[in-house]
C-alpha cells in the first residue's frame, strides 16, 4: 500500500483480494526479515483458508532459515519451518531446490545432519538438481559434530552429482579430518585446496597450522621413500607437487614467513617454482585444441600441419609473428614491422644457445615479404632453417601457434590476451594455468625490445620433494609482503640433499632455464636493440 495514504492508494487497498493482500504483506515481511510477523500473517491466512503457492512456502522457509542465526528465534524458526514444510507436502506442492535447501538448513540447525542429508538424497524424485548450497547444511553439520564418515559420504554424493567443493567445504573437511586423526584425508584435502584456490583464507590457514602443530600429524609419513619416484612425479605433474603422501617422520616446524622476489622462502630457503599443468593435462589440452581446430578449419590443412610439426619439433619458443609485426603499427600506412619480429627471434636464439624459435603468420604475409627486397633475405633464411610456418589462406593462425606451443611444451611470445571466442572454447582454469607458465609478453621502447618472462614462481600451495609445504595466505599486500605458511620436517631435507638435488624441477628447455637465471640475477627484462 502507498505509504502516503492517498485516496487513490486507499481505494486500491480496498479493492485488493485477501490473496493479493496476503502476498504483498508476506513480501514486505521477507524484505524486513520479520519472521514473527510472517508467522502471525501465515496463521491468519490458514484460518481464512487462503491458497498457498510454492513462492509463499519458499518465502516462509527462507525467513525461518535466516532467523536461526538469532538465538532468541532459533527454536521457533525451526519448529515453524517444519510445520510449513509438512503443510507443503500435505497439499501436494512440489518443492524446488530453494525449498530443500531451506529445510536442510533448519534440520542442520537442530543438529540433525542425517535429516539434512536425506533431504538432499531424495531431491532427485522431484527432478531437481542440487547445488553446492543444498549440500552445505549436511556437510557442515557432520564436520562440526566430527561425524567424518558421514561427511565423506556427503562429499561422495556431491561427486556423483557433479557438484564441486570450494574452499569453505574443503576447509571444513580438512579440519574435521585433522581433529579425528585422519592424516591421509588431511593430505588429500590439502591437494584439493591446491587445485581449488591460489591463496587460502586466514581461517583455512589456521586449520592447516593446527594440523601440522598437532601430535597426530607427527605420526603420519614414511621414514624411507624413493627419492627418484618423488622427483619423477614432480616432473610429470608440472612441478610444485608430487602427491605421493607424507614424507618423513616426526614433528613438523610451522612458521609464518615471506617469499623473496626470486621465489625463495625467507624461512627455510626452499626455492618455489612456476607450476605448469601436468604432462597428462598437456597432452589432453593438445588433443582438445587439435579436435577444435580440425572442426573449424579446413581439415587437410591442420592435419598436414600436425604432420609437419612432428618433424620440426625441436624449438624452445613459438613466436606469434603477426602480433609482433603489427605491434604499435596502428597509424596510417605503417605496414608490417619485420625488424620487430627479427629482434624477438634473435633474442630467443641468444637465450637458448643458438636454437631457432618457430615463427607463425599467414601465407599472404610471406608472399608480400618475399616480394620486398629489404625483407627477402631474412624470410628466406627463416624458411631454410625451418623457423617459419605460414598458415594457409582462410585459416586462423591462432589455432596453429597455440597448438604448437602446447604440443611442444614451448614458451609462446605474444601479447595476445587470448580472450576471444576461440579461447573461450578451451575453458578457463587449465588454460589460465598454462598461460602463466608459458606466455612471454614483450614491449618495444624507443626501438629496444623488452621481454617479460613468465613468473619465477607460482603463488599457489606447493609441496616439495623434501615433503615441505608452502601455503600462500590471502592478502591485500604486495607479493613481497604476502604471508606464507612454511611447513618443514627437520632432518628430511638433509636426507634428500645427501642423495643429490634434482635441479630445476619442471623446467622444459634451455630458454626457460636461461630466463630464470637472468631474472634471479635481478635482471627483470631481456633487452635487445633492433637491427
Amino acid at each position: 500500500m502507498d505509504s502516503t495514504g492517498s485516496p487513490k492508494a486507499r481505494k486500491k487497498s480496498k479493492n485488493q483480494s485477501p490473496e493479493v493482500k496476503f502476498h504483498l504483506d508476506l513480501t514486505n515481511c521477507s524484505r524486513r526479515k520479520d519472521l514473527l510477523s510472517a508467522i502471525t500473517l501465515c496463521e491468519a491466512a490458514v484460518s481464512e483458508k487462503l491458497q498457498f503457492n510454492q513462492q509463499h512456502f519458499n518465502t516462509l522457509l527462507y525467513l525461518c532459515s535466516t532467523a536461526i542465526s538469532d538465538p532468541s528465534l532459533k527454536e521457533s524458526a525451526v519448529s515453524f519451518g517444519f510445520r510449513v514444510y509438512n503443510h507443503l507436502q500435505s497439499i501436494g506442492v512440489i518443492p524446488n531446490e530453494a525449498t530443500i535447501t531451506a529445510v536442510a538448513r533448519l534440520a542442520a540447525a537442530k543438529g540433525d545432519g542425517d535429516c539434512a542429508f536425506e533431504l538432499v538424497k531424495t531431491i532427485g524424485k522431484y527432478k531437481v538438481t542440487p547445488r553446492l548450497r543444498t549440500y552445505d547444511p549436511a556437510l557442515f553439520c557432520f564436520c562440526e559434530n566430527l561425524e567424518v564418515d558421514k561427511a565423506y559420504e556427503v562429499e561422495q554424493h556431491m561427486v556423483s552429482a557433479e557438484v564441486g567443493l570450494e574452499e569453505p567445504q574443503i576447509c571444513a573437511l580438512l579440519k574435521a579430518s585433522s581433529e579425528t586423526g585422519k592424516g591421509d584425508r588431511v593430505y588429500e584435502y590439502l591437494h584439493k585446496l591446491r587445485r581449488s584456490v591460489k591463496c587460502v583464507s586466514e581461517s583455512t590457514a589456521k586449520a592447516i597450522e593446527d594440523w601440522f602443530c598437532s601430535e597426530k600429524a607427527s605420526n603420519f609419513g614414511e621414514s624411507t621413500w624413493d627419492v627418484s619416484l618423488i622427483r619423477e612425479a614432480i616432473l610429470s605433474n608440472g612441478g610444485g607437487w608430487h602427491g605421493k603422501g607424507w614424507i618423513g617422520k616426526g614433528s613438523w616446524t610451522v612458521k609464518r614467513t615471506n617469499v623473496d622476489s626470486s621465489g625463495k622462502c625467507c624461512c627455510c630457503t626452499q626455492q618455489l617454482v612456476c607450476v605448469d599443468i601436468s604432462c597428462a593435462e598437456t597432452e589432453s589440452f593438445a588433443q582438445s585444441l587439435a579436435a577444435l581446430a580440425i572442426e573449424r578449419e579446413t581439415q587437410p590443412n591442420f592435419i598436414s600441419f600436425q604432420e609437419w610439426l612432428e618433424v620440426h619439433n625441436h624449438c624452445d619458443a613459438i613466436v606469434d609473428g603477426a602480433n609482433i609485426g603489427l605491434y604499435q603499427q596502428n597509424f596510417a600506412d605503417s605496414g608490417f614491422n619485420l625488424p620487430q619480429v627479427e629482434a624477438v627471434v634473435k633474442e630467443l636464439c641468444k637465450m637458448s644457445g643458438g636454437k631457432w624459435p618457430l615463427v607463425f603468420w599467414h601465407n599472404k604475409r610471406t608472399k608480400a615479404l618475399l616480394e620486398n627486397s629489404s625483407s627477402r633475405r631474412v624470410v628466406e633464411e627463416w624458411i631454410n632453417k625451418g623457423a617459419l610456418y605460414t598458415t594457409p589462406i582462410g585459416s586462423n593462425d591462432d589455432w596453429y601457434w597455440l597448438y604448437a606451443a602446447v604440443k611442444l611444451k614451448c614458451l609462446l611470445v605474444t601479447n595476445d590476451e587470448m580472450r576471444d571466442h576461440i579461447f573461450e572454447l578451451l575453458g578457463s582454469d587449465l588454460f589460465l594455468r598454462w598461460k602463466e607458465k608459458h606466455q612471454i609478453r614483450y614491449t618495444f621502447v624507443k626501438g629496444q625490445l623488452r621481454l617479460e618472462m613468465p613468473p619465477l614462481y607460482s603463488v599457489v600451495i606447493q609441496e616439495s620433494e623434501t615433503g615441505s609445504w608452502h601455503v600462500p595466505i590471502e592478502s591485500s599486500d604486495s607479493e613481497l609482503e604476502r604471508t606464507w605458511l612454511c611447513v618443514t620436517r627437520p632432518g628430511v631435507s638433509e636426507n634428500i640433499e645427501a642423495q643429490g638435488s634434482c635441479g630445476s624441477v619442471g623446467s622444459y628447455n634451455r630458454l626457460h632455464d636461461s630466463a630464470v637465471a637472468r631474472k634471479r640475477k635481478e635482471r627483470p627484462s631481456s633487452t635487445s636493440e633492433l637491427a
